[in-house]
Protein backbone atom coordinates (compact mmCIF):
# COMPACT_ATOMS: atom_id res chain seq x y z
CA UNK A 1 0.00 0.00 0.00
CA UNK A 2 1.19 3.51 -0.85
CA UNK A 3 0.52 6.52 1.38
CA UNK A 4 0.49 10.25 0.67
CA UNK A 5 0.59 12.67 3.61
CA UNK A 6 -0.59 16.23 3.01
CA UNK A 7 1.68 18.55 4.97
CA UNK A 8 1.50 21.76 2.92
CA UNK A 9 -0.78 23.68 5.27
CA UNK A 10 -0.21 26.83 7.29
CA UNK A 11 -0.62 28.01 10.86
CA UNK A 12 -3.18 30.70 10.06
CA UNK A 13 -6.19 29.33 11.95
CA UNK A 14 -3.83 28.05 14.63
CA UNK A 15 -2.57 31.62 15.08
CA UNK A 16 0.99 30.40 14.52
CA UNK A 17 3.68 32.00 12.33
CA UNK A 18 4.75 28.61 10.92
CA UNK A 19 3.19 25.50 9.39
CA UNK A 20 1.09 23.95 12.18
CA UNK A 21 2.61 20.53 11.44
CA UNK A 22 5.91 21.88 12.76
CA UNK A 23 4.41 23.03 16.06
CA UNK A 24 5.30 20.98 19.14
CA UNK A 25 2.78 18.68 20.79
CA UNK A 26 3.76 16.37 23.65
CA UNK A 27 7.40 17.26 23.07
CA UNK A 28 7.60 16.56 19.33
CA UNK A 29 6.42 18.25 16.11
CA UNK A 30 2.89 17.33 15.01
CA UNK A 31 4.18 15.74 11.81
CA UNK A 32 6.60 13.51 13.73
CA UNK A 33 3.67 11.77 15.44
CA UNK A 34 1.89 11.27 12.11
CA UNK A 35 4.99 9.77 10.52
CA UNK A 36 5.59 7.45 13.48
CA UNK A 37 2.09 5.96 13.20
CA UNK A 38 2.32 5.53 9.43
CA UNK A 39 5.75 3.90 9.60
CA UNK A 40 4.51 1.46 12.24
CA UNK A 41 1.85 0.12 9.87
CA UNK A 42 3.26 -2.97 8.13
CA UNK A 43 0.73 -2.68 5.30
CA UNK A 44 2.32 0.58 4.10
CA UNK A 45 5.45 0.21 1.99
CA UNK A 46 5.93 3.69 0.47
CA UNK A 47 5.23 7.12 1.96
CA UNK A 48 5.30 10.48 0.23
CA UNK A 49 4.95 13.80 2.07
CA UNK A 50 3.69 16.91 0.24
CA UNK A 51 4.88 20.21 1.70
CA UNK A 52 5.57 23.82 0.78
CA UNK A 53 9.05 24.72 -0.51
CA UNK A 54 9.72 27.04 2.43
CA UNK A 55 9.12 24.15 4.84
CA UNK A 56 11.33 21.67 3.01
CA UNK A 57 14.42 21.96 5.28
CA UNK A 58 12.37 21.42 8.46
CA UNK A 59 10.24 18.62 7.02
CA UNK A 60 13.21 16.90 5.41
CA UNK A 61 14.90 16.88 8.81
CA UNK A 62 11.84 15.17 10.28
CA UNK A 63 11.82 12.63 7.46
CA UNK A 64 15.48 11.77 8.03
CA UNK A 65 14.93 11.43 11.77
CA UNK A 66 11.86 9.22 11.32
CA UNK A 67 13.29 6.66 8.91
CA UNK A 68 16.41 5.73 6.92
CA UNK A 69 17.11 7.81 3.85
CA UNK A 70 14.93 6.77 0.96
CA UNK A 71 12.10 5.33 3.04
CA UNK A 72 10.19 8.62 3.03
CA UNK A 73 9.80 10.83 -0.05
CA UNK A 74 9.54 14.62 -0.19
CA UNK A 75 7.07 16.04 -2.73
CA UNK A 76 6.57 19.76 -3.40
CA UNK A 77 2.94 20.57 -2.66
CA UNK A 78 0.61 23.08 -4.27
CA UNK A 79 -1.33 26.17 -3.25
CA UNK A 80 -4.31 24.06 -2.13
CA UNK A 81 -4.78 20.61 -0.63
CA UNK A 82 -6.38 19.53 -3.91
CA UNK A 83 -3.33 20.62 -5.89
CA UNK A 84 -0.98 19.01 -3.38
CA UNK A 85 -2.75 15.65 -3.69
CA UNK A 86 -2.65 15.92 -7.48
CA UNK A 87 1.12 16.45 -7.30
CA UNK A 88 1.44 13.58 -4.86
CA UNK A 89 -0.39 11.25 -7.24
CA UNK A 90 1.97 12.27 -10.04
CA UNK A 91 4.96 11.40 -7.83
CA UNK A 92 3.82 7.87 -6.99
CA UNK A 93 5.99 5.06 -8.38
CA UNK A 94 4.71 3.37 -11.57
CA UNK A 95 3.68 0.19 -9.75
CA UNK A 96 1.30 2.00 -7.38
CA UNK A 97 -2.27 0.74 -7.81
CA UNK A 98 -3.89 1.78 -4.52
CA UNK A 99 -3.19 4.82 -2.36
CA UNK A 100 -4.16 6.08 1.07
CA UNK A 101 -4.20 9.85 1.55
CA UNK A 102 -3.85 11.29 5.03
CA UNK A 103 -3.82 14.80 6.46
CA UNK A 104 -0.60 15.30 8.38
CA UNK A 105 -2.51 17.36 10.94
CA UNK A 106 -4.36 14.21 12.07
CA UNK A 107 -1.45 13.17 14.27
CA UNK A 108 -3.61 10.98 16.54
CA UNK A 109 -4.19 8.39 13.83
CA UNK A 110 -2.85 5.03 15.01
CA UNK A 111 -1.01 2.27 13.14
CA UNK A 112 -4.12 0.16 13.67
CA UNK A 113 -6.31 2.71 11.90
CA UNK A 114 -3.90 2.83 8.93
CA UNK A 115 -3.94 -0.97 8.82
CA UNK A 116 -7.74 -1.18 8.98
CA UNK A 117 -8.03 1.37 6.16
CA UNK A 118 -5.53 -0.54 4.01
CA UNK A 119 -7.44 -3.81 4.44
CA UNK A 120 -10.84 -2.18 3.90
CA UNK A 121 -9.58 -0.39 0.80
CA UNK A 122 -8.50 -3.66 -0.79
CA UNK A 123 -12.07 -4.92 -0.32
CA UNK A 124 -13.64 -1.68 -1.55
CA UNK A 125 -11.56 -1.70 -4.72
CA UNK A 126 -13.11 -5.04 -5.70
CA UNK A 127 -16.38 -3.16 -6.28
CA UNK A 128 -14.79 -0.03 -7.71
CA UNK A 129 -15.35 2.00 -4.54
CA UNK A 130 -13.18 4.39 -2.64
CA UNK A 131 -12.91 4.45 1.14
CA UNK A 132 -12.83 7.05 3.89
CA UNK A 133 -12.34 6.90 7.63
CA UNK A 134 -15.20 8.71 9.35
CA UNK A 135 -17.07 8.90 12.62
CA UNK A 136 -20.81 9.19 13.25
CA UNK A 137 -21.95 12.69 14.17
CA UNK A 138 -23.11 12.90 17.79
CA UNK A 139 -24.03 16.60 17.94
CA UNK A 140 -27.35 17.95 16.70
CA UNK A 141 -26.62 19.72 13.42
CA UNK A 142 -28.49 22.84 12.25
CA UNK A 143 -28.78 24.30 8.78
CA UNK A 144 -28.39 28.07 8.95
CA UNK A 145 -29.08 30.69 6.26
CA UNK A 146 -27.09 33.81 5.41
CA UNK A 147 -28.94 35.76 8.12
CA UNK A 148 -27.86 33.29 10.79
CA UNK A 149 -31.29 31.76 11.17
CA UNK A 150 -31.95 28.03 11.46
CA UNK A 151 -33.61 26.52 8.41
CA UNK A 152 -33.61 22.86 9.36
CA UNK A 153 -32.25 19.99 11.47
CA UNK A 154 -30.97 17.04 9.44
CA UNK A 155 -31.33 13.54 10.85
CA UNK A 156 -27.94 12.87 12.44
CA UNK A 157 -28.25 9.09 12.09
CA UNK A 158 -27.30 9.63 8.43
CA UNK A 159 -24.48 12.11 9.15
CA UNK A 160 -20.81 11.19 9.43
CA UNK A 161 -17.80 13.44 10.00
CA UNK A 162 -15.22 12.72 7.31
CA UNK A 163 -11.66 12.01 8.39
CA UNK A 164 -8.54 10.60 6.81
CA UNK A 165 -7.01 8.23 5.75
CA UNK A 166 -9.00 8.11 2.55
CA UNK A 167 -8.19 5.46 -0.04
CA UNK A 168 -8.67 5.03 -3.77
CA UNK A 169 -7.49 3.29 -6.89
CA UNK A 170 -4.59 5.38 -8.17
CA UNK A 171 -5.66 5.42 -11.82
CA UNK A 172 -9.26 6.31 -10.96
CA UNK A 173 -8.29 9.09 -8.55
CA UNK A 174 -5.84 10.57 -11.04
CA UNK A 175 -8.65 10.67 -13.59
CA UNK A 176 -10.94 12.36 -11.08
CA UNK A 177 -8.33 15.04 -10.39
CA UNK A 178 -7.78 15.65 -14.08
CA UNK A 179 -11.53 16.13 -14.57
CA UNK A 180 -11.63 18.51 -11.62
CA UNK A 181 -8.84 20.56 -13.18
CA UNK A 182 -10.55 20.66 -16.57
CA UNK A 183 -13.94 21.63 -15.10
CA UNK A 184 -12.68 24.00 -12.42
CA UNK A 185 -14.03 21.98 -9.50
CA UNK A 186 -12.80 22.86 -6.02
CA UNK A 187 -13.20 20.29 -3.26
CA UNK A 188 -11.96 19.90 0.30
CA UNK A 189 -11.26 16.16 0.16
CA UNK A 190 -10.84 13.43 -2.43
CA UNK A 191 -14.09 11.70 -1.56
CA UNK A 192 -15.90 14.81 -2.79
CA UNK A 193 -14.41 14.24 -6.24
CA UNK A 194 -15.86 10.73 -6.27
CA UNK A 195 -19.22 12.18 -5.24
CA UNK A 196 -19.11 14.65 -8.14
CA UNK A 197 -18.47 11.76 -10.51
CA UNK A 198 -21.12 9.57 -8.83
CA UNK A 199 -18.53 6.97 -7.89
CA UNK A 200 -19.13 4.91 -4.72
CA UNK A 201 -17.24 5.59 -1.50
CA UNK A 202 -17.36 3.24 1.47
CA UNK A 203 -17.23 4.55 5.05
CA UNK A 204 -15.04 2.88 7.68
CA UNK A 205 -15.87 3.88 11.25
CA UNK A 206 -12.86 5.42 12.97
CA UNK A 207 -12.27 6.75 16.48
CA UNK A 208 -13.57 10.22 17.29
CA UNK A 209 -10.06 10.92 18.65
CA UNK A 210 -8.72 11.06 15.09
CA UNK A 211 -9.15 14.83 15.04
CA UNK A 212 -7.55 17.30 12.65
CA UNK A 213 -5.48 19.86 14.54
CA UNK A 214 -6.85 23.25 13.52
CA UNK A 215 -7.03 25.48 16.61
CA UNK A 216 -4.84 25.96 19.71
CA UNK A 217 -7.40 23.96 21.72
CA UNK A 218 -6.84 21.00 19.39
CA UNK A 219 -3.17 21.03 20.42
CA UNK A 220 -4.24 20.76 24.06
CA UNK A 221 -6.51 17.81 23.26
CA UNK A 222 -3.83 16.08 21.20
CA UNK A 223 -1.23 16.47 23.93
CA UNK A 224 -3.61 14.97 26.49
CA UNK A 225 -4.34 11.97 24.25
CA UNK A 226 -0.67 11.37 23.43
CA UNK A 227 0.39 11.64 27.07
CA UNK A 228 -2.35 9.19 28.07
CA UNK A 229 -1.24 6.72 25.42
CA UNK A 230 2.36 6.97 26.60
CA UNK A 231 1.30 6.37 30.19
CA UNK A 232 -0.51 3.12 29.37
CA UNK A 233 1.91 1.75 26.77
CA UNK A 234 3.96 -1.40 27.55
CA UNK A 235 7.09 0.72 27.61
CA UNK A 236 5.57 2.72 30.45
CA UNK A 237 3.76 0.16 32.62
CA UNK A 238 3.42 2.53 35.54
Amino acid sequence: MHLLIAAAGSGRRMGAPINKLLLPVAGRPVLAWTLEAALACSAIHWIGVMGQPEDEPAIQALLRAAAPEGALHWIVGGATRQESVCRGLAALPPEAEAVLIHDGARCLATPQLFSRCAVALEEALKTGAGLIAATPVTDTIKRVDARGRITGTPDRQHLWAAQTPQGFAVRQLRGAHHQALDKGWTVTDDAALYERLELPVQVLEAPASNIKLTTPFDLVLAEAVLNTRAAVSPANPG
